[in-house]
């Protein structure tokens, strides 16, 4: 006869005013600002560290426009001012080609994030996986989650979902998409970094060579000049913020010869000048859903194998790198597109493109419609006059649970407007949203988001540093 044993079989409960369900870049400003006004806020986390992409290397998109203006404040831009207090922060740059994006040290804001979040007063579970919610009249009442020390019950009467899934939305009966028409999805990537990079030749390279690069790509960069032009002010600007494209000759020659993996893109972005290190975003696998444990953990391996492969092809080909080495890799595999939910609003492509503004925005986003494909391709349209659009509340509202709202890359949208809302800058902003906003709602003794008033809510945010208005 068997006999079970369970390593976690404790049963307990937790009361919070707000939870916040995934600890990445919305779920991190969505805690702090929740907390900061007053709330008892438990934020959730599956992974060992609190910070999602932000720690993975990554630039932040998003946080500019094409113009080169702050579209990001509030909680976001704290966020960075406490990387850069730490001595992390190399800040905003242009790639040349369609955006600027804010750098920073990956290894400095693992510490910024832990600190911001304590002195803040959130109460931080990490290696803590959600399990399920309890319903009752079309509210979630509890988040059951699972770690070490058993299974517990959240209980709160306001939720936020950053799961980047949609977990909390799908478990309490709300609607969500996923993916393109016949379910495709965009690849999964991991990001590293190379260490001993110098500049000066990789940005001799490009001017040598600009047919190599991605240059020019939205009118609101190029502003009329030719690619030698474009070059010559990337060897101005002194950083190694530079893309090849995948169909360019250096790249697409090194993949028929079988030297690099199908990929549309090798990019570069600084992370260190003490280190001279840089983050490379360029490995992918199409095809897996990142909601299936066993598809994504197996992607690891050749994901791995590409990393090795690039940094070879970077040694042996890209003047600036020869003695160059791997120096790190992100935490976990980046999922770019999983769940979205079904609002109240719904953010479309013509509402990106055209760089639409809203009376009802609650934070911005500039990103270009993003949409990578399996191998060599990807989908990339600059926003018009290289300026930004307004997410409007209503995305963050799922429809049917009054007392949830999300923030991140499971925005209600269509697959286009996704492609340019899932990045990092809109990201910080909504959660800066939801999180103000539950903190507005136990203020007034309410348990229903659909109830907020957004112009006492804009105020708000701005009274909290949000960019809202005054820019392109």
């Amino acid at each position: 006869m068997q006999t079970r044993v369970d390593f976690a079989s404790r049963d307990q409960m937790i009361e919070s005013d707000v939870v916040v369900l995934g600890a990445g870049a919305a779920g991190i400003a969505a805690a702090l600002a929740a907390a900061r006004g007053g709330a008892r806020t438990t934020l959730v986390e599956a992974g060992p560290m609190p910070g999602g992409e932000l720690i993975s290397g990554m630039a932040i998109d998003g946080a500019l426009n094409a113009r080169g203006e702050w579209i990001l404040g509030g909680v976001g831009r704290e966020i960075l001012a406490e990387c850069e207090r730490l001595g992390g922060y190399i800040g905003p740059l242009n790639d040349w080609r369609l955006i600027w994006y804010v750098c920073l040290d990956p290894e400095v804001m693992k510490l910024a994030v832990a600190r911001i979040l304590a002195r803040s007063g959130v109460r931080l579970l990490l290696h803590t996986f959600a399990t399920g919610v309890s319903l009752e009249e079309g509210r979630v009442r509890t988040l059951h989650v699972l770690n070490k020390e058993g299974r517990t019950e959240i209980r709160a009467p306001l939720f936020i979902d950053c799961s980047g899934d949609a977990d909390i939305v799908r478990g309490g009966g709300g609607k969500v998409l996923q993916g393109g028409p016949d379910g495709e999805l965009q690849p999964v990537s991991l990001m590293f970094r190379m260490a001993g990079v110098r500049t000066e030749p990789l940005l001799e390279f490009l001017h040598a060579h600009p047919e190599h690069f991605a240059l020019g790509e939205s009118d609101a960069i190029r502003q009329g000049r030719t690619d030698q032009e474009l070059a010559n002010a990337a060897r101005v600007q002194g950083e190694p913020t530079v893309f090849l494209k995948g169909n360019g000759p250096l790249v697409s020659g090194a993949i028929e010869r079988g030297e690099l993996y199908p990929t549309a893109l090798i990019m570069m972005q600084p992370t260190s000048r003490h280190r001279a290190e840089v983050c490379l975003n360029t490995t992918r696998i199409g095809g897996i859903d990142g909601t299936r444990t066993s598809e994504l953990s197996a992607t690891l391996a050749s994901l791995s194998d590409q990393v090795w492969q690039c940094c070879e092809f970077m040694r042996k080909y890209v003047p600036g790198f020869e003695h160059a080495t791997y120096s790190g890799v992100a935490t976990r595999v980046g999922v770019r597109e999983t769940r979205r939910i079904e609002g109240l609003e719904f953010l479309t492509q013509h509402d990106v493109l055209s760089a639409r503004k809203r009376e009802d925005g609650i934070g911005k986003g500039s990103h270009h419609v993003d949409i990578h494909q399996s191998g060599t391709g990807q989908i990339r349209i600059p926003v018009e006059g290289g300026g930004s659009y307004d997410i409007p509340w209503g995305c963050l509202l799922p429809k049917g649970l009054r007392n949830v709202a999300v923030a991140g890359r499971i925005i209600s949208a269509d697959r286009e407007a996704h492609g340019s809302a899932r990045v990092m800058g809109p990201c910080l902003a909504m959660g800066h949203a939801a999180g103000s906003a539950a903190a507005m709602l136990l203020e007034l003794d309410g348990d229903d988001f659909t109830l907020i008033e957004v112009r006492a809510l804009r105020e708000r945010l701005r009274a909290e540093g949000a960019i809202l208005d005054g820019t392109h």
